[in-house]
């Protein structure tokens, strides 16, 4: 089989629009309905989707201006597990709040309820604000938590890894329910964490969950190179995503990895219609329900300086983001996406605020299905992305578009599946399901108390 798109379908409450829950056709009302997820992830599943994706901070979001997020990701993607049977479900979680142990056991369990459909967007979780949920003064520096992150990755793969496949055994004659000396405690004390282990439960079907990234920073990179095997990411242009889809690639291999160890996914929020002027209208309308003084908080979290002295139809000033617009050298990765954007189109901020309204940074794009068809299979082919994230700008109905509009073209076009062939996410992405590391020696077992 030739090579083959992956495709996500990114929920948001009522849409990636930051106006989306404004439309008269949105379901505001059933953000906090569960069967509004449910519904969404039936519609991504019929059309062979390879996952839903659900991004989460441990924080408030907002000013009152759109939807908080009122769902924890791990229960919520369990539920759709059980009205699904094949698409992908990918949770976030952060390894600056969480303990090894505990996330162990919910994506062990998410895992093995989904039949090995579980994925786990990795984050570090940036800003003071979620810092002080759990009782700390400030987030710590990006190279602190990049490296208690890559620690907490190192413990919890040691986790999942600490029963050997055919550890459990069920022998009701002997009276053994599983091989102690195939059950490995991992004796774990580092500089971030300590973990006895091991794990309370045998490997869950696919070893371990998928290992997703969505940091494009410089630590980020580098900690997907070492760890991802699926990388969302943020581009405008064609030029900016190849130079990113190159340098990780070569990261991984720096690492020992093959290239095609990791599905590289930017994000793409599409406005669909039948004819060019169609679907400009609708990424007009849409912009036209925005609130502006919501848009430039946003922007100021992203640029940390003050924006009020800017006229909403003056250009952007072009210094304002101090140079960071460099793709292969930033800090912060949003930030080098909006610095690019202004440093290359000099918009207005009305309409850098209307660029990032669509995506918070990610590719938003109007025109026909085959246009959109067309900017993907560019993407794809030319060494830019292996799939992508899509971010339907109104929920269900933009995901509706999407599907059954685009999609069709890609699969005529032999890009995409018609069928699922396996029944995993690892299978879904082409990714070989991993080996417990414990699987050829033999330290001494682990009690059964």
């Amino acid at each position: 089989m030739s090579r083959q798109l992956s495709l996500n379908a990114f929920l948001h409450d009522t849409g990636h629009h930051e106006a989306s829950w404004r439309h008269p056709d949105s379901g505001a009302e059933r953000v906090g309905d569960i069967t509004w997820y449910q519904e969404i992830a039936q519609k991504a599943e019929a059309a062979k989707l390879d996952a839903v994706f659900l991004a989460d901070g441990p924080v408030l979001w907002g000013t009152g201006h759109r939807p908080s997020n009122q769902f924890e990701p791990i229960t919520l993607l369990t539920a759709l597990a059980v009205v699904t049977e094949r698409i992908g479900l990918i949770a976030t979680a952060s390894t600056s709040y969480y303990e090894p142990y505990n996330l162990a056991r919910l994506f062990g369990s998410l895992d093995r309820i989904s039949g090995g459909r579980a994925g786990w967007n990795i984050v570090t979780t940036q800003g003071d604000e979620a810092a002080a949920n759990f009782g700390q003064a400030q987030a710590a520096s990006p190279e602190t938590r990049y490296e208690r992150a890559q620690e907490f990755v190192d413990v919890i793969t040691k986790l999942w890894d600490s029963w050997e496949d055919d550890a459990q055994v069920a022998d009701r004659e002997r009276g053994v329910f599983f091989d102690p000396d195939k059950v490995h405690a991992l004796n774990h004390v580092g500089k971030h964490l300590s973990v006895k282990g091991a794990f309370n439960a045998p490997r869950i079907p696919q070893g371990r969950p998928v290992y997703v990234q969505a940091g494009s920073s410089n630590d980020g990179r580098n900690f997907a190179g070492r760890n991802a095997e699926a990388i969302f990411t943020a581009h405008q242009t064609l030029a900016d995503a190849q130079a990113f889809y190159a340098d990780i690639k070569a990261k991984a291999v720096g690492f020992g990895r093959s290239p095609e160890s990791v599905r590289i996914l930017p994000g793409i929020s599409p406005f669909i219609g039948d004819t060019e002027a169609e679907a400009k209208a609708l990424y007009d309308e849409f912009n036209r329900l925005t609130v502006p003084a919501y848009g430039l908080r946003q922007l100021e979290n992203i640029a940390g300086v003050s924006l009020d002295h800017l006229e909403l139809d003056e250009p952007v000033p072009a210094g304002i983001f101090g140079g960071a617009g460099n793709v292969l050298d930033n800090k912060r990765s949003r930030l080098q996406v909006v610095a690019n954007i202004v440093e290359r189109d000099r918009p207005t901020v009305r309409e850098l605020l209307h660029r990032l309204a669509g995506g918070r940074g990610h590719f938003v794009v109007h025109g026909t299905p085959v246009q959109i068809a067309d900017t993907i299979q560019e993407w794809f082919e030319g060494g830019a992305a292996d799939g992508f994230n899509v971010l339907p700008p109104l929920y269900p109905q933009h995901l509706d578009a999407f599907t059954s509009k685009v999609v069709p073209i890609l699969q005529d076009r032999g890009l995409f599946r018609t069928e699922y062939v396996g029944t995993t996410l690892r299978e879904h992405y082409g990714l070989d399901r991993p080996e417990s590391q414990y699987a050829v020696q033999h330290p001494a077992a682990v009690g059964s108390a």
